[in-house]
């Protein structure tokens, strides 16, 4: 299968460098035709996080769709998960969310929903990529098919109201402070007014877009402001989005971040008590913490691990019949509600059971202690590091170096040309070692 376009995540790169108007013209023009079915109008939802180059891109999608023949319906600033629900409330043919997710402003991405609300498939994908590098003038819409596009004004409180209906009806946030950091990005409205209408004090940070600013020193890849505010205001709890808000990272009334690893560990118990698992178990990438997979061991659950990427993971809870699964870095999907991860969604389950226990949220998220794990990356112009020789020999002394007590994870990004090291255990100077040692011999590699 060709990965030309298409990484993990949909379409990502340099703004007017790898995402150029022509390219998401085609990409327009490409989706458009490999998701015509039958007669009817065809329709498609686009929405947007607060990029400066979305302006561009968005225009450039709107005319490869119309010319196709599809009506467009525009979002504006809206949250990944708002794209992918409203496609499916909107009985869309389609859904497009314009964002590079945790990257900074300089980049963005095209991320596309099939009409049921869930990323494409890798054979779609390569379809859709196939129709990108053919002749696509011969296959556009005559004059009188051409589409039509309009902004849909009432966008924002569709999923307001959607979110508020993931918790009980008679389940208040009163008596929450909470500090809400939306990243200068796609939730700067949703999020804070969500939170508010389900009775919190809220006080909300990062929701001054001016299109340069997305994650900058904000949201969930950059905690500290958040936590300073928490524990500047006393607050009861933080609440960390990223740019297009399909992660989270909560901070306790400490300042002290909690990762989607802990996340996943309190609403699995949750869950559990409740009868509301559907699997025995949850989803959870390589990345992952050992410690989350021995205590959830003890609750008699199991942790099935998939490859980095939440398209990924839900593949494997449609396929095994899991409702709950993430990622360390706050990808929280629960699929009884949402299609894709869904920041503020994932925020809500953690505040009801916040809420229920009456405990703070440090005594509820501590679901177990880590075990130590570093993370390096290394950066590469070209080739492939990994088949080398002196990397692969360097891998293999790492691995027998921590043994059966520790983990061992090396991958390629798949947005961003970088090498990801990964390795935990219970014996940290240990880790850091076989971390370092594979980290040296890829940069001498990649060189």
């Amino acid at each position: 299968m060709t990965r030309k376009y298409f990484g993990t995540d949909g379409i990502r790169g340099r703004a007017n460098g790898v995402i150029t108007p022509d390219l998401a013209l085609r990409v327009g023009q490409a989706t458009g035709l490999a998701f015509r079915r039958g007669e009817h109008r065809h329709r498609v939802v686009i929405g947007k996080d607060t990029r400066l180059s979305g302006y561009m891109i968005e225009n450039a999608l709107v005319a490869g769709f119309t010319s196709v023949g599809m009506d467009v319906l525009l979002l504006g600033p809206m949250p990944t998960p708002a794209v992918a629900m409203l496609t499916r409330s909107m009985r869309s043919d389609l859904g497009v969310m314009i964002s590079a997710s945790h990257n900074a402003y300089e980049d963005n991405g095209i991320k596309l929903f099939g009409p049921d609300g869930y990323k494409l498939s890798d054979e779609v994908e390569s379809e859709i990529t196939r129709l990108i590098d053919s002749d696509l003038g011969k296959q556009l819409s005559a004059s009188p098919a051409l589409g039509r596009a309009k902004r849909i004004e009432s966008a924002d409180a569709r999923y307001i109201e959607f979110a508020k209906r993931t918790l009980p009806r008679n389940l208040s946030l009163e008596g929450l402070r909470i500090v809400v950091d939306c990243a200068n990005g796609a939730a700067y409205k949703v999020a804070p007014e969500a939170l508010w209408e389900l009775g919190a004090e809220v006080i909300a940070i990062g929701v001054e877009p001016d299109g340069f600013n997305i994650n900058r020193d904000v949201g969930s890849t950059k905690p500290d402001a958040l936590s300073q505010k928490v524990r500047e205001l006393r607050a009861d709890v933080g609440i960390a989005l990223d740019g297009d808000a399909d992660r989270v990272l909560i901070v306790d009334e400490n300042g002290q971040v909690v990762d989607g690893d802990q996340l996943m560990g309190v609403i699995a118990r949750s869950w559990q008590e409740d009868g509301l698992l559907s699997a025995p178990g949850i989803v959870a990438t390589v990345m992952s913490n050992l410690g989350l997979e021995r205590y959830l061991a003890g609750l008699g659950l199991s942790l099935a691990r998939t490859a980095v990427g939440d398209r990924y993971v839900l593949e494997h809870m449609r396929a095994n019949g899991f409702n709950l699964g993430g990622e360390q870095s706050g990808h929280i999907i629960l699929s009884d509600y949402a299609t894709t991860g869904d920041g503020l969604v994932a925020a809500l389950q953690l505040l009801a059971v916040v809420k229920r226990k009456e405990k703070p949220v440090s005594e509820v998220c501590h679901c177990f202690e880590p075990l130590p794990q570093i993370l390096k990356n290394v950066r590469y112009k070209q080739g492939r590091p990994l088949e080398e020789k002196p990397v692969v020999s360097a891998i293999k002394a790492a691995e027998q170096m921590l043994g059966e007590s520790g983990r061992l994870v090396i991958r390629p990004s798949g947005t961003e040309p970088v090498i990801r090291v990964m390795a935990e255990g219970d014996d940290r100077d240990l880790v850091m070692r076989a971390v370092d040692e594979v980290v040296d011999a890829v940069a001498k590699a990649a060189a």
